[in-house]
């Protein structure tokens, strides 16, 4: 377990990401993958109220719905570490106050428990004043509705001006920022964020490890029918599918071999090997998939120096 930074939050550096439940996973197959994930030393689930709203036919909070009805049946409540965002849907904009709270108590409601361990406040609200959000955030955390808040997808600049105003104000802080982080987006976390985190000392809870399958291998081919890629509204991904990151996934799966390894799994040790780096979310929709990406704790004590300096020279300047 790893303690996130400036919290009490005895977090596993393999936090699993609720964002395919009720959308990609059903309810059967997200149920096994908790069961499992549980089962075998996870704490730490990670979901969102807007999560499926983005696919035909769903309108967001179906993946809390379904971690709420899981936790119910068989969780042990104060054993589990739960985080949730705030965001943007159709039916509710932007990060004001009178959002913020209607978003969180709709949560609790989901997910059918009192309190949210880590509440983010996701991607920036350039509508409503950072000083009101952070003063709604800070509301949430004194009523006892989530223990502490952070952001998710927010400039370097945010964040400090967010920390800021909470110092200023005496209110509490953000512990940490949700950021996309892998071998193909490395500016944000390895650049733009580098003063912030020496300076405020906040965790880093990072997603997509495997940049929408990229890394995983399974594009090598073409794309498979059964993969997101495939489905309509999901040509963001086809996009993403170029030569040059096919071109290194092969150039690492000499490197995966080496070590007898996937290319996830070399992927997923990658991301945690950086410092800065509190937990990586997985998302799986089925439980063979997490079994897979959990293996990624067996392969980080190998990436010695030497192991590092073959993946950056198989990766080059593919940002």
């Amino acid at each position: 377990m790893i303690t996130l930074p400036k919290t009490s939050l005895n977090v596993y550096p393999l936090c699993l990401g609720g964002n395919v439940f009720g959308f990609s996973a059903d309810v059967k197959n997200s149920e096994a993958v908790l069961d499992y994930y549980f089962d075998n030393g996870g704490n730490f689930v990670d979901t969102a109220d807007m999560y499926s709203q983005w696919a035909p036919g769903h309108v967001g909070g179906e993946s809390e719905t379904i971690i709420g009805n899981w936790m119910k049946r068989r969780a042990n409540r104060s054993k589990m570490i739960i985080a949730s965002k705030v965001a943007k849907l159709d039916t509710r904009p932007g990060l004001k106050p009178a959002n913020i709270i209607a978003a969180c108590d709709d949560s609790l409601r989901r997910l059918q428990t009192d309190y949210i361990d880590l509440y983010y406040a996701h991607q920036d609200d350039p509508d409503t004043p950072i000083e009101e959000t952070v003063w709604a955030m800070h509301d949430i955390v004194t009523q006892g509705k989530a223990l502490y808040w952070g952001t998710s997808e927010w400039s370097a600049e945010e964040i400090a001006r967010a920390y800021e105003i909470a110092e200023r104000h005496h209110l509490h802080k953000p512990v940490a920022e949700q950021p996309q982080y892998n071998l193909f987006a490395r500016a944000r976390v390895e650049g733009e964020y580098r003063r912030i985190l020496d300076e405020l000392g906040i965790g880093l809870t990072t997603w997509s490890p495997l940049a929408s399958g990229l890394l995983s291998g399974k594009y090598q081919g073409g794309i498979p029918s059964d993969s997101r890629a495939a489905l309509p509204g999901f040509e963001w991904i086809r996009d993403r599918i170029t030569a040059d990151k096919l071109a290194v996934v092969d150039a690492l799966l000499p490197i995966a071999r080496d070590l007898s390894c996937s290319v996830s799994q070399l992927a997923i040790a990658w991301c945690l090997r950086n410092r800065a780096v509190s937990t990586v979310l997985l998302g799986a929709t089925r439980e063979e998939q997490l079994i897979e990406n959990l293996g990624a704790l067996v392969v980080l004590p190998q990436l010695t120096d030497e192991v590092m300096v073959a993946i950056a020279d198989a990766v080059g300047d593919t940002k």
